[in-house]
């Protein structure tokens, strides 16, 4: 008998640890439990090191987040590879996203108190597989888990066209904000990427090999072309037109010099890429 390994990841410990029984009672499925974010992710790294990954993450959709000292509380981010030690600011509709980036063959499914369409959306979008009410039965559950290795998507029939008009509501603002990406030049694209990656101008105009005036100049064409007022606004609309970061672990290429006179960027002697 093929058998279902299937990691529950809730920080109420009484509610994970009672739902993690009552699964290991089914003779196909393998079970364990994690308390928070950083020990689910901890724990697919070691399952996946040992060559027996899990097929379903059951994830709070209330997942508390865990604060680093210092670092105030945020929505949904995306969650990093862990390392030994390490800390990470993790919620619910984050760790799916998390799982789906470092386990994309894992199957998620969301454990939710209350039926919320848009953080269902969310979890959706994120890669999330299912989203199931902790009220429902174990039965229920337990179909949605092998469904879900069915490549089926599970929904509750009173959440569905809430899901839909959020999701529909969510593409129409992805289109409007691709369209506004899409009015802005190749060297504007690549610095609105390179925002998108957290650089501030300086280091803008060192990757880029342009002068710091001169990025100056671009930041505020994209943010006029954007129809935004600041950087964090622009990022969040690069976001959401699908523009990802600049890849930071090599330079940018440099375009041809008579580019760069027209442009008037200015290059430093020895600059240039060898």
């Amino acid at each position: 008998m093929a058998r279902i390994r299937v990691l529950v990841v809730d920080d109420h410990r009484i509610f994970a640890e009672s739902l993690a029984a009552a699964l290991a009672a089914e003779p196909d499925v393998d079970v364990a439990a994690a308390g928070s974010g950083p020990a689910a992710l901890r724990c697919l790294e070691r399952a996946a090191a040992e060559g027996r990954g899990y097929d379903v993450i059951l994830v709070d959709a209330e997942l508390g987040i865990v604060r680093p000292p210092g670092r105030p509380a945020v929505g949904p981010v995306p969650v990093p590879a862990p390392r030994a030690g390490e800390n990470a600011l993790v919620d619910g509709i984050s760790l799916v996203a998390g799982i789906r980036a470092l386990r994309p063959s894992v199957r998620t499914v969301v454990l939710a108190e209350k039926d919320d369409p848009r953080r269902a959306a969310l979890a959706l979008q994120s890669g999330a597989c299912g989203w199931v009410a902790k009220d429902s039965s174990l039965q229920r559950l337990l179909a949605v888990i092998r469904g879900v290795l069915r490549e089926e998507t599970h929904l509750p029939p009173a959440l569905l066209t809430g899901v839909l008009r959020e999701l529909m509501a969510d593409r129409k603002h992805r289109t409007e904000s691709e369209q506004l990406v899409e009015s802005l030049t190749p060297r504007e694209r690549e610095v609105l990427r390179c925002m998108v990656a957290g650089l501030g101008r300086k280091a803008v105009a060192e990757r880029l090999f342009l002068s710091p005036h001169t990025v100056r100049t671009h930041m505020q064409n994209v943010l006029g072309k954007l129809g935004v007022h600041s950087t964090l606004a622009a990022v969040a609309l690069a976001r959401r037109a699908g523009v990802g970061p600049a890849d930071l672990g090599s330079p940018a290429l440099v375009p041809e010099a008579a580019d760069r006179v027209l442009a008037g960027d200015v290059v430093e002697r020895g600059s240039q890429p060898a």
